[in-house]
């Protein structure tokens, strides 16, 4: 027997201070056991790769990385190694590991075998300290951290180097995002190269993962040996899981797939994960699992840490039939008996497909793993596609900016210079950090004055990677072949074989009938219509920079009331024919009686406190004959006045679109004004009006509007729009 990602523990491991400790040979594979059968249980016995893992470890104090399967027990290794090291009287293990998730398990499966485990990461800043203090008064065997900790000022330059240079072993968990060429790459994985070849001497390292392909396997073990004379021992296993059984059920779209899966989730065993694309459809779906009488609940992004913990406590305890998940429920969420993983939408690598499935039947004889892909996944795709490393130009904008503040710069201060949402600015940042050329310190980031060369041949090969995968993903899910035997050779399995469970290899695929009243339903509760649209409550950091004179609380005589959209762009009901309404390109239209009726829906649902009395169009360049009929269809079936249409002070409008908020709000600020003949409607009126437009993004548009219609006599502004990004 071999132990899973999260062995259950018997008995507690030898004390970390044993004089006679053995060091070498039969007596620490012994040893070796006996530390193993504390974790899992007295039957348990090694792996002759986990023990090559532990003996290189801990004898020859090597670096060493593990490709293999979920479920085959990689945390053993590390966990065995600590309790071996410690017994010789070696510091504490430093595991970096990326999930809170991950952290929890682990933390468990520790301290049920007696090693004694502390975790630094963003939700227990508070214990920092007490860690710490434990930690060097020798009482402590685990250290767990998270990339990001890596590269935060203080934990940097004061924490990071007491920990490394006392540090028995240092274990890097699900190191594929080490590399970009990996499918999670992640650019704080990227300092674990400078962590380890600052390392001291003698100090063993391990890297895990079981989603890493030959390429980035290479990669990963090049970036191991940073630093280390000895080329780093490479364990590749088999990747097969032999307890799932895959399958994939083609249904015509968001209705039929809702209704499928509430027809046979009870047909499911055990409890699960139901995976979506986007943090809207997880919510989506999960409420309308609900309605449907199933327990279920929704795990994103957006999820409050604490609601986080209770889900996952809900679904390891089996109180929920599944949750309904983006990938932040992903790496490293240890449930042994998980009896199925159901995907709402395919992921855009089979690479990563992998990992999610392998989430289910680690501790059970068989687990069902099933694909419903949709006709937008590929549309989700490309939406998310704008993630990719930015321009040269724009890099050299930051670069350049950095240079001329000559200290520190806070990421709201560069948005104003460089245009690049907060996200993607900070992620491309964390790159130049890597790279040497900025470095992330107290009040921001500063240039470093190293030189830096832009790699766009790289980065191409990467976005040209990525490309590949998506369409491998497609290739698997129309494969007539063995499914698992696809996978283990997108990640270079050498003993890829057909596995004899799948769909194909069975020839016993899931139905694809749904019933006629369920499909009535979910086409119902998809075509419900309308989500809120925040208003924007406080001005962007230095405006002033770009010539805009407003800073802090937006007031309320300029601030507009809470809003509505008929949907969010990456929603799986109203989201899906959006996305083609207002694709580039698509004509500027009407929109259909449908869509209009919807639109219609949304303001009858709408709980505002005084019903508005007139309609007040936005410009546009790209679609002024879609909003202007669409304000005057409403104006007519609401019996509100026509108010008029906005007006660009510049033909050209506000230029190009910005995609954050100080570089937005710069370009429409100056960009609207009040026509008279819509100041003088507005006088006329004794209520709120409608203000509409067909998308919103970072809502500036809507903000800006808004301040200088209620300064034209507007009592108050409701923002409509067809769809949202947010």
């Amino acid at each position: 027997m071999v132990p899973s990602d999260d062995p259950a523990a018997t008995a507690a491991p030898d004390t970390p201070d044993a004089p006679d400790a053995p060091r070498s040979g039969p007596a620490l594979r012994e040893a070796a056991e006996s530390h193993l059968r504390a974790l899992a249980g007295e039957h348990a016995r090694l792996r002759e790769d986990q023990w090559t893992a532990i003996a290189a470890l801990v004898e020859g104090r090597r670096r060493a990385l593990v490709v293999q399967r979920t479920g085959w027990g990689k945390s053993a290794v590390y966990f065995v190694a600590t309790a071996l090291r410690r017994a010789q009287g070696a510091g504490p293990t430093v595991i970096i590991s990326p999930l809170l998730a991950l952290m929890r398990n682990q933390i468990a499966a520790a301290e049920r075998a007696g090693i004694r485990a502390r975790t630094v990461n963003s939700s227990n800043t508070a214990e920092w300290d007490e860690a710490y203090a434990a930690i060097e008064a020798g009482e402590v065997d685990v250290i767990l951290v998270s990339p990001e900790r890596l590269n935060s000022p203080d934990f940097r330059d004061r924490a990071l180097p007491r920990l490394a240079a006392g540090a028995g072993l240092v274990v890097v968990d699900e190191a594929h995002c080490v590399s970009d060429w990996g499918h999670d790459f992640r650019p704080d994985y990227r300092r674990i190269r400078t962590l380890l070849r600052e390392l001291p001497a003698g100090i063993p390292v391990l890297a895990t993962t079981a989603t890493a392909n030959a390429r980035v396997t290479r990669d990963v073990a090049e970036q191991l040996g940073a630093g280390d004379g000895e080329e780093p021992l490479v364990l590749r296993g088999a990747l097969d899981r032999e307890s799932l059984r895959l399958a994939a059920v083609e249904l015509p779209d968001g209705a039929s797939r809702w209704s499928w899966l509430a027809q046979y989730l009870p047909e499911l065993p055990g409890s699960g994960i139901i995976y979506t694309l986007t943090v809207a459809a997880a919510e989506e779906t999960a409420a309308f699992l609900a309605e449907c009488g199933y327990e279920v609940r929704s795990y994103t992004g957006r999820t409050e840490p604490e609601e986080r913990r209770r889900a996952e406590e809900e679904l390891l305890g089996n109180k929920v039939k599944a949750l309904v998940a983006t990938s932040a429920l992903g790496m490293g969420f240890d449930k042994p008996d998980l009896g199925f993983v159901v995907h709402m939408g395919a992921p855009q690598s089979p690479i990563s497909y992998y990992q999610q499935v392998g989430r289910a039947g680690r501790g059970v004889e068989s687990a069902e793993a099933i694909l419903l892909p949709g006709r937008e996944d590929r549309e989700i795709w490309a939406y998310f596609a704008g993630l990719s490393f930015p321009a040269e130009e724009t890099v050299r904008r930051a670069l350049s900016a950095l240079r001329e503040a000559g200290g520190p710069v806070s990421l709201p201060r560069l948005e104003t210079e460089v245009d690049l949402g907060r996200s993607r600015l900070e992620q491309m940042l964390k790159v130049l950090d890597v790279d040497g050329a900025v470095r992330r310190v107290r009040g921001g980031w500063e240039a470093t004055g190293e030189p830096w060369a832009y790699d766009a041949e790289r980065y191409r090969a990467v976005a040209a990677a990525r490309e590949r995968e998506q369409q491998a993903m497609l290739d698997y899910i129309g494969h007539g072949g063995c499914r698992m035997e696809f996978l283990r050779r997108q990640l270079d399995d050498p003993e890829a074989a057909p596995c004899g469970r799948c769909d194909n290899c069975t020839g016993r695929g899931w139905s694809a009938d749904v019933d006629a009243d369920r499909r009535r339903a979910a086409a119902a509760h998809l075509d419900r219509p309308g989500v809120p649209v925040a208003p924007r409550r406080q001005w962007p950091t230095g405006m002033a920079a770009l010539g805009v004179q407003a800073s802090g609380k937006i007031p309320d005589g300029q601030r507009a009331a809470e809003g509505r959209a008929l949907a969010r762009l990456t929603d799986i009901g109203w989201g899906t024919a959006l996305r083609r309404l207002l694709a580039d390109g698509a004509p500027d239209a009407p929109v259909d009686d449908t869509a209009f009726k919807a639109v219609v829906d949304v303001l009858a649902a709408w709980p505002w406190e005084r019903r508005p009395v007139g309609v007040v169009a936005m410009p546009s360049r790209t679609r002024p004959a879609m909003i202007a009929d669409l304000a005057s269809r409403l104006s007519r079936v609401g019996r509100l006045a026509p108010v008029g249409t906005l007006a660009y002070t510049d033909p050209d409008g506000p230029g190009p679109r910005r995609h954050n908020s100080a570089q937005r709000l710069a370009s429409v600020w100056k960009a609207l004004e009040v026509p008279d003949q819509v100041r003088g409607a507005l006088a006329a009126l004794d209520g709120p009006v409608l203000l509409v437009d067909d998308h919103t993004d970072t809502g500036w548009t809507f903000a800006v509007a808004a301040r200088l219609l209620k300064e034209a006599g507007a009592q108050e502004v409701l923002p409509l729009a067809l769809a949202s990004t947010s």
